[in-house]
């Protein structure tokens, strides 16, 4: 665990390191943030994080997880040169590189939402709802049908039926081609992780 706290420093110390050479100003224009001094704001799921090159904060001026703080990271890293235009909606295993991930995302963030909300759609819509996700039910054949705010530039659209007779319940999160120039696979799959946590309102993870 010690060896493990060490690693985790170095890696955040490297990424603030990192940002030093970025236009933090003019990544936070391009990605939705705003910038405060030299501090970028830039919301996750909502909440206003800051990132700068002293340090990166949650709402509370605590430092956040390691995986969010990494997620922060690179998607001001990433910050691409020309807006992506792909739109379309992918599930997470169809990206070209999502291969070594694909089975934890599943494992990870779909089905433990299939088992808690199968027979409980309507906590599940409020749940959505109170994270800021917007119903667009009228466009998918799905019972539950939220796009959620992952970043500015990183929706999530998280597909739910709930369990009946015939089917179990089943969950799909989807997010937009062009997320891959926006964070790599590894942070990708902490966004949905995430998700899943504030929905489940898993406790190790309340401080994201």
């Amino acid at each position: 665990m010690v060896a493990e706290s060490k690693a985790f420093e170095r890696i955040y110390r490297d990424y603030l390191g990192q940002l030093a050479a970025v236009d933090l100003r003019a990544a936070a224009e391009t990605l939705g943030g705003r910038a405060d001094g030299d501090t970028v704001v830039m919301p996750f799921f909502g909440r206003p994080y800051k990132v700068s090159t002293a340090g990166i904060s949650d709402p509370s001026g605590n430092r956040p997880s390691h995986s969010v703080s990494v997620l922060l990271s690179r998607y001001l890293l990433m910050c691409p040169k020309n807006t992506p235009l792909d739109e379309s909606w992918v599930s997470y295993k169809d990206f070209k590189d999502a291969g070594p991930f694909a089975g934890g995302f599943r494992s990870n963030a779909e089905v433990p939402l299939e088992r808690r909300f199968g027979s409980n759609l309507a906590e599940l819509q409020k749940r959505c709802e109170a994270l800021g996700g917007i119903s667009v039910a009228d466009d998918f054949p799905y019972e539950v049908a939220m796009r959620l705010p992952a970043l500015p530039k990183i929706p999530i659209l998280m597909l739910f039926n709930g369990a009946d007779n015939e089917f179990p319940a089943r969950c799909s999160m989807l997010f937009e081609r062009r997320a891959e120039k926006y964070l790599d696979m590894e942070c990708l799959a902490i966004a949905g992780w995430a998700l899943s946590a504030y929905l489940l309102e898993t406790p190790q993870w309340g401080s994201l």
